[in-house]
């Protein structure tokens, strides 16, 4: 048993590597109509965060950012109607186009509640419920590969400021879930922000860029959370009924029976589709108990006499569903750590950030990248782009609104590019 799980772990590639060193599917032309606005909670006001946005009758879509805020590029051609805004536990709402106009469109999404005693939970206990989820996901995600168009964006931050933001347009071969075939990833468009504020002895790179955001997808990865050999390490209950998309939706909280020292372990939450036991959502963290093992996972190279900290893990990971299957649409990861040099009083604290949300996809004549064209999953993203300002830079391709936080450091950045 221990010889397996430590094989596992070899693959295990969830906890974001870093390098801490001293110092496509529309056409160029088409014509496009951009909406824009926030979407609330429509009893207390707050901001829907990572909420999704879907044009109905397509496989266009976006999500809202962390400020509640969202962009959506419809193309003129498709005959679009309405958009459709949807977030857990929350009643979903179709807007027609017509009332996304103006200059402060707010959505006010209604929140719904379902007590788990009014629900008839199935008479098998948690664990069971997930070996039927795990056994359920070949039929469930999809069985054919599928080409989609993605918007992937990372972010280094020192404090609260920005060491760079990299970002580009992907084009991603999806591989079908009931096969042992990895996704591939290829650039389109890209561009970055780097140096938004000079490191003071440290330059922090994550590496793998959209692939490390894809790792998230745990029904195509299910060594991460659902082995075999994992499942029986953790303890699973039943804590929550919630709506996703008006389903019903188990909350499944997992967190480890122990600490296996040889292998990393995770604490969440999964959201299970109750009809056909999709896994709709997955919200969780590593469990960082013991720092230095922790530290060693995420760190691939480091100078001498720095010692890195982990201070928290955050991951989650959405799907939709289309004719009966279920789709990879949204991830997004979150490092934060602090560094220590030895023989200095100061210490300074950093974040990384990936995230990727899909905005169409098609499945119709797929075919696979030429290695030469796909990005390279050791590859050190921000190193692949260019720097450069362009008010249109995205064109018609949907993209995931910028919160303003990072709105402020981009506009920072082009400020220093224009006096260069």
């Amino acid at each position: 048993m221990k010889t397996k799980l430590v094989e596992t772990a070899k693959y295990t590639m969830l906890a974001m590597l870093i390098f801490v060193v001293q110092l496509s599917f529309a056409q160029e032309n088409a014509e496009y109509t951009v909406y824009k606005g926030k979407v609330k909670d429509s009893k207390t006001k707050t901001n829907i965060v990572f909420g999704n946005v879907s044009v109905v009758g397509t496989n266009v879509g976006t999500v809202t950012n962390s400020d509640g805020e969202f962009t959506i590029k419809i193309q003129n051609d498709v005959n679009a109607k309405e958009v459709e805004f949807s977030h857990i536990g929350y009643n979903s709402k179709k807007i027609a186009l017509s009332e996304l106009t103006g200059e402060e469109v707010v959505i006010q999404l209604n929140p719904t509640s379902v007590n788990l005693s009014e629900v008839t939970v199935r008479p098998e206990n948690a664990s069971a419920l997930m070996d039927k989820v795990v056994a359920q996901i070949a039929q469930n995600y999809s069985s054919e590969a599928v080409m989609s168009a993605g918007f992937y964006r990372e972010t280094v931050k020192q404090g609260r400021d920005y060491l760079g933001i990299s970002e580009a347009l992907v084009d991603i071969y999806k591989a079908a879930y009931n096969e042992d075939f990895e996704d591939k990833i290829k650039v389109f468009k890209g561009r970055k922000s780097s140096n938004v504020k000079k490191a003071d002895t440290l330059a922090v790179k994550l590496q793998g860029g959209p692939y490390t955001a894809l790792l998230f997808d745990i029904a195509k990865n299910p060594y991460i959370l659902l082995d075999d050999v994992l499942r029986p390490y953790y303890e699973y209950t039943i804590v929550d009924i919630k709506t996703i998309n008006e389903s019903l939706n188990y909350v499944v909280e997992f967190k480890p029976k122990y600490i296996y020292p040889d292998f990393p372990m995770y604490n969440g939450k999964f959201y299970i589709n109750n009809n056909s036991l999709a896994i709709s959502m997955v919200e969780f963290s590593l469990d960082i108990s013991d720092k230095d093992r922790a530290s060693e996972m995420f760190v691939k190279r480091k100078p001498i006499g720095l010692k890195l900290t982990p201070i928290s893990t955050s991951y989650i990971a959405t799907y939709k569903e289309n004719n009966g299957k279920y789709y990879f649409s949204y991830s997004r990861g979150e490092f934060k750590f602090k560094c220590n040099w030895k023989r200095k009083l100061f210490n300074s604290s950093y974040s990384i950030m990936s995230e990727i949300a899909i905005t169409d996809w098609s499945s119709d004549k797929i075919e696979k990248f030429k290695t030469k064209e796909s990005l390279s999953k050791t590859a050190i993203f921000e190193e692949e782009l260019t720097a450069f300002t362009d008010d249109n830079f995205w064109g018609e391709h949907n993209f995931i609104e910028p919160d303003e936080s990072i709105e402020n450091a981009l506009k920072k950045y082009e400020k220093q590019l224009k006096r260069k």
